[in-house]
């Protein structure tokens, strides 16, 4: 039962979620799709802890959240690698502030570079990658640190269709060996057809949850043509 409003010049308080209860499994993955300004980064921000509820609680595996932790990771559409450090040093910077030793966080950041396909580009810097390039790290920073939920604003917006479409296939085979919760905002109802489990639809602000989809095809026998053409209608 999410509530949260921001304040406003002219209006004073404007509410952007109203009355939002959600469940997700763990191991699930789930996207949230509505139009421009109906809350849904917000509510990510919410789970990550990077801002508060007005009314309501988040919790996850039964403990509130309060605030960030270790067990959540975002990744945002940009992409945020630092531009001094090497695509492994990027990989490997939350390890060392974990006080990983220096040795093991590099065999995790090597693995976790392999299977997003960057084994030949770890010495290279950000400037020297292309955008569905630095993507991969980021998505590879985020999941070397082992977290149980990891929520993802858009992370693909700015790419082209055919790195796009690329990077829906690593997500997937990533999250299928590893398992970990995911939470992913999109614009693009295709996109979220492509990867979900799940699917929550919303409303316009205030944000409010307009309906849910089963996206998983091979339960509901709904392809995904299908399901993309129902989801723009009731959109």
């Amino acid at each position: 039962r999410i509530e949260k409003s921001f304040p406003h010049k002219e209006k004073g308080q404007v509410k952007v979620l109203d009355n939002i209860s959600l469940e997700i499994e763990k191991g699930q993955f789930v996207s949230i799709v509505g139009p421009s300004g109906c809350g849904k980064s917000t509510l990510l921000y919410l789970i990550a802890g990077l801002d508060k509820v007005d009314r309501g609680e988040i919790r996850i595996a039964g403990k509130t959240v309060n605030g960030p932790g270790p067990d959540r990771v975002v990744v945002f559409q940009e992409d945020g690698l630092f531009p001094w450090l090497t695509v492994l040093d990027n990989v490997m910077y939350g390890l060392i502030l974990k006080n990983f030793a220096k040795k093991e966080a590099k065999e995790k950041a090597l693995e976790m570079l392999r299977m997003v396909h960057l084994s030949n580009d770890i010495d290279a810097y950000p400037h020297q990658l292309s955008g569905g390039m630095k993507q991969r790290v980021a998505i590879a920073r985020a999941l070397v640190m082992e977290p149980d939920t990891r929520v993802m604003e858009e992370p693909f917006a700015a790419l082209d269709e055919q790195t796009r479409m690329v990077l829906h296939n690593e997500l997937l085979d990533i999250w299928k060996k590893t398992k970990v919760t995911i939470l992913f905002i999109t614009h693009n109802i295709r996109e979220a057809v492509t990867l979900s489990e799940k699917i929550v639809v919303f409303e316009t602000r205030p944000g409010k949850i307009k309906t849910t989809f089963l996206a998983n095809t091979t339960k509901n026998g709904i392809m995904p043509n299908d399901l993309t053409f129902q989801l723009e209608k009731r959109i």
